[in-house]
């Protein structure tokens, strides 16, 4: 019976091995598997993949700017003589038609009418894609956040157990008449401010760990872990140099230059459609009661010469005359967008340079704490300097690990953001700008 039970087990545990695998696989949540995530069931980004599959639609189909118009028709009807007692052949009794017509209109806008759905969706795809990088940036400074919350928690815990042994030696220098009450209390002090900011860190952790994972469409699960770190690079590079490799290709330079292109198009298409002469061909089949003798085909041909449009004042020639002030508004939004983006570019290179100067004083800062500390122990322990002021040199300790961490973190934020206003990839930016040991 031990021996089946034995059996039993093993065998219930080789079917939930799978499993378990998987639970411990998914509790280890990578950088690239948020962003993975997040891009696959953003809302705003399925909105725009709706957007974006409408006007693909259109593109791929571009045969229907010239396609004719269809038109099928069918009526019945009675008629009778009121005032005569002769029935006339045809005038009264049930009649049925069917008819059919087919109308073309031929215009010299149709090309610029079939490139403008063509930039209308050059540029929802740009946009789209705009759309993913932004959301990906996010998470990654959401991510990376939450990985320094997490360095930080390690920090204070450190702090609490520092204060919590320190406790624990004035306690026992207490009871052997070594040090006095003061002493001790102040100990005591310390090691409940220590457990009051690691409780509040971790409460706070939690909450933004919960806000992410319902970023990500998950289920919050305390196991979850971040398994990715990151290195703080020095990044040097020029402004200027970086304008002109990479002003072109930001995203919303390219929409502004195509929406250019395609107001110039629809200009174009309304110019051509208001003045230009337009060519009608139609075609029309009917038959009465379904007699075959009956039948009548009609054929036209129509040439329309508009005239209106060109007298000033008029209702089409306004027409034409606010496509040119779209134009015009259209190119002055994309000066606007250029100076801002080369603003934006020349602040973070700056920024950039100066937030390393910062990193390199507050881990030197941290260095000498961390000195400060060690030798204030060492006096503390032989009884020449107070509780109090072990208390301060840890709190100073701590406090210039805090700092090292919001720095470096600051400073990765930083190079995100420049890698947005350059449209290249944060990795990529630091690969070919990055100095090593800097």
């Amino acid at each position: 019976m031990r021996k089946k039970r034995v059996f039993l087990l093993f065998i219930v545990l080789f079917l939930l091995f799978p499993l378990l695998c998987v639970y411990a696989r998914d509790s280890q949540l990578s950088l690239d598997d948020a962003v993975g995530i997040a891009l696959e069931y953003n809302l705003s980004l399925r909105k725009a993949e709706i957007d974006l599959e409408a006007s693909g639609y259109s593109e791929r189909n571009l045969w229907s700017e010239i396609f004719p118009s269809i038109n099928a028709n069918a009526s019945a009807g009675y008629r009778t003589n009121l005032f005569s007692d002769i029935p006339l052949p045809g005038n009264s009794g049930v009649n049925y038609s069917v008819g059919l017509g087919l109308n073309l209109g031929l215009n010299a806008g149709i090309p610029y009418s079939r490139r403008s759905i063509l930039l209308a969706h050059q540029v929802n795809i740009l946009r789209y894609e705009d759309a993913r990088n932004q959301l990906s940036i996010l998470i990654t400074k959401f991510y990376y956040s939450l990985v320094a919350e997490k360095n930080n928690l390690f920090l204070l815990d450190e702090v609490f157990n520092l204060a919590q042994r320190q406790y624990t030696r004035s306690e026992t220098l207490f009871r052997n008449g070594l040090v006095g009450e003061l002493s001790l209390t102040q100990s005591r002090l310390a090691l409940e401010n220590a457990r009051y900011n690691l409780s509040a860190a971790r409460i706070a952790h939690q909450n933004n760990m919960a806000e992410f994972l319902a970023m990500l469409g998950m289920p919050y699960n305390e196991n979850i872990s971040l398994s990715s770190d990151y290195n703080i690079i020095r990044i040097e590079a020029d402004a200027e140099t970086l304008i002109n490799d990479y002003l072109p290709s930001r995203p919303d330079i390219s929409r502004s230059n195509q929406e250019i292109e395609r107001l110039e198009m629809a200009q174009m298409q309304t110019i051509m459609q208001t003045r230009a002469p337009t060519l009608n061909l139609s075609v029309d089949w009917s038959s009465s009661a379904f007699d075959p003798f009956a039948d009548s085909l009609s054929a036209t041909a129509r040439l329309s010469i508009p005239i209106d449009s060109w007298i000033p004042g008029t209702a089409r020639h306004q027409v034409i005359t606010r496509t040119l002030s779209s134009i015009e508004k259209a190119r002055l939004d994309l000066e606007m967008t250029e100076n801002s983006a080369r603003t934006q570019i020349r602040s973070l290179v700056a920024l950039l340079r100066n937030s390393w100067d910062s990193i390199r004083i507050a881990r030197l800062s941290l260095e000498a704490a961390q000195r400060g500390y060690q030798l204030t122990e060492h006096g503390f322990n032989n009884g020449t300097v107070e509780a109090l002021t072990l208390q301060d040199a840890r709190n100073n300790m701590a406090n210039a690990r805090q700092r090292l961490l919001q720095t470096e973190l600051s400073y990765f934020n930083m190079i995100l953001d420049l890698s947005a206003a350059i449209n290249i990839d944060w990795k990529e930016l630091i690969d070919v700008y990055g100095v090593p040991g800097g």
